[in-house]
Order: C-alpha cells, then structure tokens, then sequence
C-alpha cells in the first residue's frame, strides 16, 4: 500500500509521528532501554550530588576569599583560555560549514566559554579604561556571540525534532523529550507533551 501526498496531509499530527516511528529503521548495537534509564539515572544523581557539594562550597568561597589575590601563571591561563576559546569557534565554523553534527556541542561550548570570558573580564578589569573596554567588548561582542553559539544549536535541534515528527511544532523546548531509541512499541503513538 502506497500512501498519497493527500492522504499524509490529511493525517493528524499524531498519525504523521505515528508513520515515522513505523518506518525508521531500529538501528542496531543500541544500548537496552534498561540500559539507558540506568544510565540516565545514575548520570542524573551525580550532577544532583555536584549541585549538593557545589552549593555550600560557593557560600564558603563567598565568606571566605579575600577581595585582592595575586594569581601565578596569570598570562599562560589567559593564553591557555583564548586557545581553548579559539579551537571551539574554529571547530564550529567547520562544522557549520560541513553541515556536521558536531556544530552542536562545539557551538553551545563556544558561547559558555564567551560567557565565561565577559564575566571574568569585566570583574576583574581596573576602574577606568580598562573596565570601559571590558563592559563594550562584553557588551557588544561577546555577549550577542554567545547568544547566537547557544540559541542557534538549540532552535536547530527544536526544528529537527518538529521535522523528524519527534515533537509537534506548538512544543516549547524546555518540554521536548530525549528520542530513545525502542521508548515505543512499533504501533504505539508518542506522548505528545
């Protein structure tokens, strides 16, 4: 039976993500779903016991750093942090270029580490001068980058999940659920969210 570009039109929205999960191929050598909710869940209690960890540790660091500190090695870490800086834009300009998949951890790497290099710039610039150019250069450069690196990979992500008939196209990112592979049976429709 051959359906007709008519006949797919007039199909709901679940109907349509219905078909696609029938006719994509279950990719061999995947992980159980077993598998995969273990370690989902034991991935999920090591960053719940890094915030746990991390929470009081910031409060200890706030009471007790002092507000002046000279720091060693000051020139071979900024250097360090502009290379590293350096490779992720240039891994993101390739895999943009090649319509490579890796665009997405490169790009949405790229713009945490300019978010990282604003802050810190313009907290531990002097007053004057170099505080002005701290604020224009995170202000006008760094800031809008980061936001471009970081949304850009994540509305992408949204529009192939809408494509691949994953979500419907009215869903909010934060809902959109993680396709696992064997989560539905061959003939079960997904959840919509």
């Amino acid at each position: 039976m051959q359906l007709t570009d008519e006949e797919i039109a007039a199909m709901t929205p679940a109907e349509r993500r219905a078909l696609i999960l029938r006719l994509v191929p279950r990719p061999g050598g995947l992980p159980s779903r077993r598998t995969i909710d273990r370690i989902r869940k034991w991935r999920t209690v090591l960053i719940m016991v890094c915030v746990a960890v991390l929470v009081p540790w910031t409060v200890y660091l706030a009471l007790t750093l002092p507000d002046h500190y000279v720091a060693r090695n000051w020139g071979a870490t900024w250097v360090g942090f502009d290379i590293l800086l350096l490779t992720m834009l240039v891994l993101t300009a390739i895999g943009g270029w090649k319509r490579k998949q890796f665009v997405f951890p490169s790009a949405f790497a790229s713009g945490v580490l300019l978010l990282c290099d604003a802050w810190v710039d313009v907290m531990t610039s002097q007053r004057g001068d170099d505080l002005t150019q701290a604020l224009l250069s995170a202000v006008l450069v760094e800031l809008p980058l980061a936001f471009v690196l970081i949304a850009g990979p994540l509305r992408l992500l949204r529009y192939l999940a809408v494509r691949h008939g994953v979500i419907q196209a009215d869903t909010h990112f934060w809902r959109m659920p993680i396709p696992i592979p064997d989560l539905y049976s061959d003939h079960q429709v997904p959840p919509t969210p």
